[in-house]
């Protein structure tokens, strides 16, 4: 049997994709305003509001920790 006989089917695998030039439908991509022409001032205030809290938060315990650390080892 020809090799080429065993690959024909799969030779349709082996051709690139065509990319049609002009397509009937719609583009799915359509210009619409800016996203941070209007921002949301309250989604802004509650995030600034959260990373203030996280930030102080996660400083507030990081020195916690290193206190109870020196305490427990003696070095304070």
């Amino acid at each position: 049997m020809a090799l080429s006989s065993v690959l024909r089917p799969f030779s349709r695998l082996l051709v690139p994709a065509r990319i049609p030039s002009c397509s009937p439908t719609r583009s799915k991509f359509y210009v619409r305003e800016p996203a941070n022409a209007k921002p949301n001032w309250l989604e802004v205030g509650l995030t600034l509001g959260t990373t203030v809290f996280l930030w102080v938060y996660l400083i507030k315990h990081h020195n916690e920790d290193v206190l109870e650390y020196k305490r427990r080892n003696g070095l304070e």
